[in-house]
């Protein structure tokens, strides 16, 4: 009986290649341990059957993009050790991308959405999307449908879409947003620049008590079908 050893150091002597070509192959999916593909370079074998897809490639892997819809409850930054598992993923995803460990470890949350609203968020490890959704943050509309309680003042509504509605938060004066009723008890809103507790200052200040949010989309791209606490790829046609 052999001595554990690390995958990548097996997988180098095999082939043969270098311990970093083996940790590509294997970060890139693309290496087996007795038929269960295994992503760890230190993951430890002994005299297990190792075996390097005929498919596999050395070229670096494309940086992707993840949408995921929070659940209520959840701390956006705790969403992703919560939520991005290959078993969370939608069934209907139709991108077409193998999904690897790596694509949930190297994506950052670039879209803050408060812990007590749900909805779509946005992880990427792709710096052309960050750049897009931070430098241009004030520019982006956001959907959010607003469950609220109370009764609107009047006047409210017309106040929350005029374009000169006077609203300052934190010092700063807010971009104008367009509101509508969705149905009784709930507001739907469309805004660029959304900052946190934004929605909520609006409805306070008509009278209205935000009881539950629910972001539907983010520049041209929604939530749609995806369902709580489920992610998928961002499709290669799609654009924020």
């Amino acid at each position: 009986m052999t001595e554990p050893m690390r995958l990548a150091k097996r997988l180098a002597e095999m082939l043969p290649c270098s311990r970093r070509e083996a940790e590509q192959y294997i970060e890139g999916g693309w290496v087996s341990v007795d038929g269960v593909v295994v992503e760890e370079p230190q993951f430890r074998v002994q005299d297990q059957a190792v075996a390097l897809s005929p498919d596999a490639s050395l070229l670096a892997l494309a940086p992707v993009t993840l949408l995921l819809n929070k659940p209520a409850g959840v701390d956006a930054c705790d969403a992703a050790a919560r939520f991005l598992k290959i078993a969370s993923r939608w069934p209907d995803d139709r991108s077409g991308i193998r999904p690897l460990k790596k694509h949930f470890s190297t994506s950052d949350l670039v879209t803050p959405l408060a812990t007590a609203a749900s909805g779509l968020i946005v992880f990427t490890g792709d710096w052309r999307v960050a750049r897009k959704l931070r430098e241009d943050a004030r520019l982006l509309e956001h959907e959010v449908i607003v469950q609220i309680g109370g009764a609107i003042k009047p006047g409210g509504l017309d106040r929350l879409n005029r374009t000169d509605h006077g609203f300052t938060f934190e010092g700063a004066r807010l971009s104008p947003a367009k509101v509508s009723w969705q149905s009784e008890g709930r507001l739907r809103f469309a805004l660029k620049g959304e900052v946190p507790g934004q929605i909520a200052y609006f409805c306070e200040s008509v009278g209205l008590k935000v009881e539950a949010m629910k972001r539907l989309r983010v520049g041209r791209v929604s939530l749609s079908q995806l369902a709580s606490g489920q992610w998928r790829y961002l499709l290669q046609q799609e654009r924020f």
